[in-house]
Formats: C-alpha cells, sequence, structure tokens
C-alpha cells in the first residue's frame, strides 16, 4: 500500500461523508465518556437505548453519582456486563468530582486512570469530545486496518501506530469515523460488500466478494 493509494482512499471516504459522527448519542464530554464506557462489548443501538433513558436523569457526575451502583444498573441492565459498568461508572464519577472539579480530562494519563477506561475509550474521548489526534482502534478498524492493508498489523496497539503514521495528515481527525462506519456498514467481517463499496479497486485484499 503505497501512500498515493491512501490519500485516494481517505479523500473517496471524505467525499462521501464529509462531516463523520459517532453513532452514540451525546451531548457533553461526559455523557460520551460515559456512552463509551458502556459500548465495551456491546452495540452503539444498544447503549444509546439505555442512555435516552438515563441522561435526562442523570447527566453529570453528581447526578449519576445519586443514583449510586443499583439505581445505575437499573437503566443500563439490557447492555451487556451492565454490572461491572455500573460500578466503574460510578467509581469514575467519584474520581471526576474529587480530582477533576466534575469535568472530564483532555489527557490520554487522566482518562486512562478512570476506572473502565483503557486506552480506545480515551482515544474516542480525545477525539471526539476534544477534536484532538487519536485513533481508537476497535475490530471494525482493526479488520479494515489488515483487510485493505492502509496499516496491517498484528494487534491493536500496533495497527493505531501505523494509521497514526499512514494516514495523511489532513484526514487523522475524521479517519477513525470513516473506519469505523466502513467496517460496520461495508466491510463487515464475515462477507465484505465488495461490490458496494466507493474504495473496491484501491483496497489490497485478495479475496474480495461478488453477488
Amino acid at each position: 500500500m503505497n501512500k498515493d493509494k491512501r490519500y485516494e482512499i481517505f479523500s473517496r471516504l471524505r467525499a462521501e461523508n464529509p462531516n463523520p459522527v459517532t453513532e452514540l448519542e451525546y451531548n457533553s464530554p461526559f455523557e460520551l465518556l460515559i456512552a463509551v464506557l458502556f459500548s465495551a462489548q456491546a452495540t452503539d443501538v444498544s447503549v444509546n437505548k439505555a442512555t435516552r433513558k438515563l441522561f435526562p436523569v442523570a447527566n453529570t457526575p453528581e447526578t449519576m453519582l445519586a443514583l449510586g451502583v443499583d439505581g445505575l444498573k437499573s437503566y443500563i441492565k439490557t447492555i451487556g456486563l451492565f454490572n461491572a459498568k455500573a460500578e466503574n461508572a460510578i467509581k469514575t464519577c467519584q474520581i471526576l468530582i474529587e480530582k477533576h472539579n466534575s469535568v472530564v480530562p483532555e489527557t490520554r494519563e487522566e482518562l486512562e486512570a478512570l476506572p473502565g477506561v483503557g486506552r480506545k475509550t480515551a482515544n474516542v474521548v480525545l477525539n471526539t469530545a476534544f477534536r484532538q489526534v487519536a485513533m481508537a482502534v476497535d475490530t471494525h478498524i482493526f479488520r479494515f486496518g489488515n483487510r485493505t492493508k492502509v496499516a496491517p498489523g498484528k494487534n491493536v496497539l500496533e495497527v493505531e501506530m501505523k494509521l497514526l503514521k499512514f494516514v495523511p495528515k489532513e484526514f487523522l481527525l475524521d479517519a477513525h469515523h470513516w473506519m469505523i462506519l466502513h467496517g460496520r456498514y461495508i466491510c463487515v467481517a464475515r462477507k465484505p460488500k465488495c461490490d458496494a463499496c466507493i474504495i473496491e479497486d484501491l483496497c489490497e485484499f485478495k479475496e474480495k466478494t461478488s453477488t
């Protein structure tokens, strides 16, 4: 995969969707942080369904902390791993109040120090809420990087580092969203929809499908 091909790939993805956004619903950095924390091993659809009821009641660290773990569980019990997620969210609210004046921090180190917040979650918040260059590699992006050969790697961190190195600078801020959406709807896991793909001629996947 050469740099001209990469440039054309992201040019086309941008042309198709000039202002990509996350499919998680949120109105503040705190809501985004909580939604991303809930989204691990769960779909954005299931998270949005829960947060549509939760956020009108609790959308600040204080109001969420007031629910307590059991109160929060009652809102998110339809989401996978809800027990652990409720505990992490409540602990996160406590730390935000005590250490950060109830404001979501804008550095990776401080975000990753919050319970349940790993590198991927921190990257989503940094990129989406604070518009920092950060590459959150989920299963869709890992597959996209390897399958297209835009940024092949044996593990998530390797793909992340290659994307930061190889994605042309002008596309870095939004590349994460384009790749997730492409992986979610076109470059799907079992049988990619190559005949509906706008970058099919640039992609270096050897086993392209056709209907």
